[in-house]
């Protein structure tokens, strides 16, 4: 946005998250940050919750959440024996000796099977049982007085079937034409748009489909015109309810696997997805991607690149 607006030329855009050292939950503000006057509004749910709750009211079953889940890990493990991230990684080394002591992802589980997945536990039973409303209901309840039709939550989603809790950084150059221009530099793609909206905040995780609309209209473009789809893997469902709304093509999306098998560091994501999708159109000569996340409260980012 500051690139676009022309109050920056040239920004390194990205993060890093260190979630074995400081898990989520760690600042103790809640998911609504502590603020008990949104409290009274709109008493949100934690997002494994809003996950069931999506995959209960668009009535997908526990073995389409898998089958997203087990091509992830099948997506991930072919790119990661075919060094398609090479490019993009760059080891972890000691800061003594110098010696690589990191120089791929750890998370991947190439030997996931659809009965392993299956086997798995529902991870957020005891969640939704927990007391938190102002009149003790639990959080199953407080999604449901938001959400009655859904009848009761069904927990669908696992450890198998969610984004890892992992360590990561990641970061993106952006400059302005201008920028490119007058300093003769080679730019790997460009921005075609890109947009941000806020959706309803309890379910909070149906965002990406209507951002991706609003890109997609930015760009005078459709969904078809579009090669390759980055949709977060933050859950499963997530990704069939994206993909349901704008009636993707599954071939088309996280071709290299997602944050079920490659994990979300939650504020290195966003340049992970770019990254791995600017990469991805280079190998496969293709010319258009979508990277598109939800994020907590309701909020939803989409962005079109285009290869240059």
């Amino acid at each position: 946005m500051a690139v676009a607006s022309g109050a920056m030329e040239l920004v390194v855009a990205g993060g890093v998250e260190s979630m074995s050292r400081v898990p989520m939950g760690a600042d103790g503000g809640g998911q609504d940050g502590g603020n008990l006057r949104l409290r009274e509004r709109v008493f949100q749910v934690p997002q494994g919750i809003s996950a069931d709750l999506v995959a209960t009211l668009e009535g997908f079953s526990r073995a389409e959440l898998d089958a997203v889940a087990l091509r992830s890990q099948q997506n991930a493990a072919q790119a990661v024996a075919e060094d398609r991230f090479a490019r993009s990684l760059f080891p972890v080394r000691d800061p003594h000796s110098g010696a690589v002591v990191l120089a791929r992802d750890e998370f991947p589980r190439a030997d996931t099977t659809a009965e392993g997945l299956a086997a798995l536990k529902p991870s957020f039973v005891g969640l939704g049982e927990a007391i938190a409303g102002p009149n003790n209901e639990t959080l199953d309840q407080l999604a449901l007085r938001a959400y009655p039709q859904a009848g009761a939550i069904r927990h669908l989603h696992t450890a198998g079937n969610s984004s890892g809790i992992v360590d990561g950084a990641a970061a993106v150059v952006v400059a302005s034409e201008r920028y490119v221009r007058h300093r003769g530099v080679k730019p790997r793609a460009r921005i075609r748009a890109m947009a941000t909206i806020g959706s309803e905040p309890v379910i909070m995780l149906t965002a990406p489909a209507p951002a991706s609309q609003k890109a997609l209209r930015l760009a005078g473009m459709q969904a078809s015109d579009i090669d390759l789809w980055e949709i977060n893997e933050a859950f499963a469902g997530v990704v069939l309810q994206t993909m349901r709304e704008l009636n993707l093509d599954p071939a088309r999306v996280n071709v290299n696997g997602g944050a079920i098998a490659l994990g979300h560091p939650l504020g290195a994501t966003g340049a992970m997805l770019l990254g791995t999708a600017l990469d991805e159109l280079e190998r496969s000569g293709k010319q258009t991607a979508l990277i598109t996340m939800c994020i907590g409260g309701g909020q939803g980012i989409a962005t079109i690149i285009e290869r240059v």
